[in-house]
């Protein structure tokens, strides 16, 4: 099966043409953009910041503004504008003669927390689960930023369009959520010379179809995907002396993130989905057969990404006695960083270790307990369905012997077959890559590729419907968006493997954040592990060098971490990474 689509690679020569580094972002974020043009009189006008418009909050010492809109031809007025807050100390300030706002200067020997006026990192949520919209601030309130403003940061709240946010008159689907990210980080940059802090220290931070966002954000810095788009807002594409702006950023925070969207169907399945014969994975139905087939089409896709481990070996699936392809290098490396989890969980954790379930929202009664006096009752747990775990007490360590018992145990599958890219366009992401309001989209050619294979063989089981064909899928590839670009550019616009893997023709066309951190709680059915694993190679493979990587065990879909709370771990984080 083909990797992909019309962007895959072929050849060396080809992959070599693209040859812009990782380490060319540097300090200086300049663009790679090659197409000619900068934003007008008018338009530079408008992305002016106004420093005569800032609001006090004297009791905690915050100078803010809301609702600061970031392009010049926005368009959607109700999300594309933001907020800051910056620490007191970072600005010198009069008052109006209004009596409420101030007119500021640059302080940039301010202190707050480790850092000053000049070399304070700008943080930008990413609050976009299942990539809906983040609606902008529309009123002030500190407690939702404080332990950043306390820690020195500046905190950056845009609001972003998503799937959730069309209208009748208009699509927010993907690419536009990144887009308005992307034009809020060059709004910051054009306005450099009147805003405290570093732009050149601008840190990106979500969870979920957040952590998606900012990770395909920090992987595409400056893509020539995003300039239609871009330029169809009227985003800051140069400064005020006509130099190119950058949307790269300095640093990813990524808690879960559900992203690597084109394949997703496929891992689901061989991850996860080969080991599980309920639902629409009950035998007899089309779906299961689809399952083992997608399953199967997943080995062909990691062999040609080519990815090495840290000793510079590469990492292949290979045909096993039993399962789909639970052999290989790739195999023995998913094995150990699923050990590793479990290990660093034991390290961590001291027993009697109590598990708390809920099956209903917080309050509602449904919470259930289960206590573990000993590692070894723990142990027992695990295997409670067959051995897949060894303990050894003597160095308090554990050995997994395989993928099907872990599976089973702890990451069983909760999306029916097509988990991303679903067979009626139900799932979720088919409204991430939708044509507009209520018109969710096929959107991933690798699992066409597998219907268009098998559906005359689906068509012989009753539950069959022709509409699953492949002719659904490319009929929506086909169509095209407001800027007139298909399906293959969107994809490939929110794909970070297109930028990090030589596989693909976005190979080093971008400028990649320099700092990662990356954290995944191993139980989530959201995604398979090889989700976030595929990323911390692919990034590893690309040469950046800095990236903090935990899968956290006995932790589901959320801000998971090994110990401590996400919020401290991330300015601790920051700060680790930023200048002082």
């Amino acid at each position: 099966m083909d990797i992909n689509r019309r962007t895959v690679i072929r050849g060396a020569a080809a992959a070599a043409a693209f040859g812009v580094a990782e380490g060319a972002a540097g300090n200086a974020f300049a663009s790679t953009t090659t197409s000619s043009g900068a934003s007008n009189t008018s338009s530079a006008d408008a992305l002016a910041f106004d420093t005569t418009a800032w609001s006090y909050d004297a009791t905690n010492d915050v100078y803010y503004q809301i609702g600061k809109v970031y392009v010049t031809d926005p368009a959607a007025a109700d999300y594309e504008h933001l907020s800051i807050y910056v620490p007191g100390a970072y600005l010198k300030a009069t008052a109006n003669s209004d009596g409420t706002t101030y007119t500021a200067t640059l302080n940039p020997k301010g202190i707050a927390g480790a850092y000053t006026g000049r070399t304070a990192p700008l943080v930008i949520p990413v609050n976009t689960p299942g990539y809906a919209g983040q609606k902008p601030a529309t009123s002030y309130s500190y407690s939702s930023v404080s332990k950043y403003l306390e820690a020195g940061h500046i905190y950056v709240w845009p609001g972003l369009r998503g799937r959730d946010s069309s209208t009748t008159t208009r699509s927010d689907a993907a690419p536009w959520g990144v887009t308005d990210l992307k034009a809020a980080v060059r709004f910051l940059r054009y306005n450099r010379g009147v805003l405290p802090g570093s732009t050149d220290d601008i840190v990106l931070f979500g969870m979920s179809g957040g952590g998606a966002q900012d990770t395909v954000a920090g992987a595409s810095g400056d893509s020539a995907l995003y300039e239609p788009y871009l330029r169809s807002i009227g985003a800051a594409m140069r400064d005020a002396k006509g130099r190119p702006l950058s949307d790269a950023v300095a640093g990813v925070m990524a808690w879960c993130p559900i992203t690597n969207l084109q394949e997703s169907n496929l891992s689901y399945e061989w991850n996860m989905g080969q080991f599980a014969s309920t639902g629409t994975r009950a035998s007899g139905t089309w779906t299961s057969a689809y399952s083992t087939d997608l399953a199967k089409a997943w080995p062909a896709y990691i062999n040609r990404l080519a990815l090495r481990d840290e000793h510079g070996r590469r990492l292949r699936l290979t045909e096993s006695s039993s399962g789909i392809h639970l052999a290989g290098s790739y195999y023995d490396h998913l094995i150990e960083v699923i050990t590793t989890s479990l290990n660093n969980f034991l390290a961590d954790t001291t027993f009697p270790y109590t598990v708390t379930t809920r099956s209903g929202p917080p309050g509602s009664g449904s919470e259930t307990s289960v206590t573990y006096e000993t590692v070894a009752d723990y142990i027992a747990y695990l295997n409670t369905q067959s051995t897949w775990v060894t303990y050894d007490a003597t160095t308090n360590t554990a050995t997994v012997s395989g993928l099907e018992g872990f599976a089973r145990s702890q990451k069983t599958a909760s999306k029916p077959v097509g988990a991303f890219d679903g067979v009626s366009r139900a799932q979720t992401e088919n409204n991430v890559f939708a044509m507009g309001l209520n018109a969710p989209s096929h959107f991933a050619p690798l699992t066409r590729d597998v219907i268009k294979a098998n559906e005359t063989v689906y068509a012989t089981y009753p539950d069959w419907n022709a509409d699953y064909g492949s002719a659904a899928y490319d009929s929506d590839f086909a169509k095209k968006d407001s800027v007139g670009k298909d399906m293959a550019w969107r994809a490939d616009a929110y794909d970070p493997m297109y930028y990090l893997s030589p596989a693909f023709a976005g190979y080093r066309r971008s400028q990649v954040a320099r700092h990662w951190r990356i954290r995944t709680g191993i139980m989530q059915g959201d995604t398979g592990n090889t989700t976030e694993i595929n990323l911390l190679l692919a990034l590893r493979n690309y040469g950046v060098h800095d990236v903090d990587f935990a899968t956290v065990w006995a932790q589901g879909h959320t801000q998971a971490e090994r110990t401590g709370d996400s919020t401290t771990n991330f300015i601790a984080w920051v700060e680790s990474i930023t200048g002082k």
